[in-house]
C-alpha cells in the first residue's frame, strides 16, 4: 500500500461525508482509509459507519475527545503504507490531491513532510495555507492565510507543514516520533514538522495538491475561543521549549519573551486574557512530561536552519501584518 489517509473526525455531521468522498474520489487509488471519531455525539458518527465493508477502509472509534493527537496517532499505528495523510473532517480534496503529494514526496528521499496548498472553502480565490513558519518571537504562523492563493504557485522548502493535509514518510515517523499527545491540540504538526527540521529532513510544500477547507469548523474557532486560547498559551510555551537546545533557548530568550508579552495584550483585548493564562499554568505543569530530543553535535547545521529560519519568520511575520493592516491580498 503507497498511503493511508487518516481523517480525525470529532462531530462533523455537517461536512464529512464530503470530505470522505473527496479521497475516494482520488486518481491515485493505491491507498486505505481510516477515520479516527473522536467520541462524535451528532451523525458524524453514523455517517463514519456507513462505509464499513468497504475493503480499504477502517473505523476507530474513541468514546471521548482523546485530542488531534492521540487520534491520528491511533491512525499511524495501523499503517502499513510508505506513507501516511492526515486530513481535516472539513476539508475537501481536489482529484489529484493524493497524487501530487506523492509525486513530491517520491522526488526526493530526504523530504519527511508535504504540506498541501488550502484555500478557504467560502473563498476559494485565497489560501488558508500554505506551509506554516515560526517566528523568533515564538509565533507558529499559516503561511499566506487571507491572501491570494496565486502568490502561491511555486514549491518550497518550509518551516512546517500543515497537519490539516499533509503527507508524512512512515520511515520518518518511525526515526522521530509521531505526534507528542502532550499538545493536545494546535502546534502538533509544527512539533513534528520542528522534530524534522533538527535532525536534517525537510518539509515542503507542494502548490498543486490543493484543497478547500472549512476553517475552524470543528473547534468553532475561526479565529479565538477559549478552548483556542488556552491550547496557544499552553503550545506556545512547550514547543520551543522541547525543540530547542539550551543554547538556542538563551539566545532566543528576549525576542520570545517580547513574544509572550505581545500574545498577553493581545489575547486580553480580544477577551481571552484568563483562559490565555489558563494555558500559561498548564504549560508549566506539562513542561517535565516532554520528552526532549537530545542535542547532538552532528545536527548542528540543521540547529543553525533552524536558527535562520526563525529570524527569517519574524520579517515574513511583520509583512504579513503589513499587508493585512493595509488590507492587501
Amino acid at each position: 500500500m503507497k498511503a493511508t489517509v487518516i481523517i480525525p473526525n470529532l462531530n462533523g455531521a455537517g461536512w464529512l461525508r464530503d470530505s470522505i468522498e473527496s479521497i475516494w474520489q482520488q486518481t491515485e487509488q493505491d491507498f486505505e482509509l481510516i477515520v479516527v471519531d473522536n467520541g462524535s455525539t451528532d451523525e458524524s458518527l453514523a455517517i463514519a459507519r456507513s462505509y464499513q465493508g468497504h475493503p480499504r477502509y477502517t473505523l476507530i472509534e474513541n468514546a471521548e475527545n482523546t485530542g488531534f493527537s492521540h487520534a491520528v496517532n491511533q491512525g499511524i499505528a495501523l499503517a502499513k503504507s510508505e506513507y501516511v495523510a492526515l486530513f481535516n473532517n472539513d476539508a475537501f480534496a481536489e482529484p489529484t490531491w493524493l497524487a501530487e503529494l506523492l509525486r513530491t514526496a517520491d522526488a526526493d528521499p530526504r523530504i519527511f513532510a508535504v504540506s498541501s496548498l488550502m484555500l478557504r472553502y467560502y473563498e476559494p480565490h485565497l489560501a488558508d495555507d500554505a506551509g506554516d513558519y515560526v517566528t523568533i518571537l515564538g509565533f507558529a504562523c499559516k503561511r499566506g492565510d487571507g491572501l491570494r492563493a496565486e502568490r502561491y504557485t511555486k514549491p518550497c522548502r518550509v518551516f512546517s507543514a500543515c497537519g490539516g493535509a499533509a503527507l508524512y514518510r512512515k520511515a520518518v515517523l518511525d526515526e522521530i516520533g509521531t505526534f507528542d499527545e502532550n499538545f493536545f491540540a494546535y502546534y502538533e504538526d509544527v512539533d513534528l514538522s520542528w522534530r524534522a527540521n533538527n535532525r536534517g529532513w525537510r518539509n515542503v510544500y507542494c502548490p498543486t495538491a490543493r484543497c478547500r477547507h472549512i476553517c475552524g469548523a470543528t473547534t468553532g474557532a475561526v479565529r479565538y475561543n477559549p478552548f483556542k486560547s488556552i491550547q496557544s498559551g499552553r503550545n506556545s510555551i512547550l514547543l520551543p521549549y522541547k525543540n530547542q537546545p539550551l543554547l538556542m533557548l538563551v539566545l532566543n530568550f528576549v525576542p520570545m519573551l517580547l513574544g509572550y508579552l505581545l500574545k498577553v495584550v493581545m489575547f486580553r483585548l480580544r477577551g481571552f486574557g484568563n483562559d490565555y493564562a489558563k494555558g500559561f499554568h498548564e504549560a508549566w505543569i506539562a513542561l517535565p512530561k516532554l520528552d526532549k530530543p537530545r542535542f547532538r553535535w552532528r545536527d548542528l547545521p540543521n540547529y543553525l536552519w533552524v536558527e535562520c529560519s526563525l529570524i527569517a519568520g519574524l520579517f515574513r511575520y511583520l509583512v504579513y501584518r503589513v499587508q493585512r493592516a493595509l488590507k492587501i491580498t
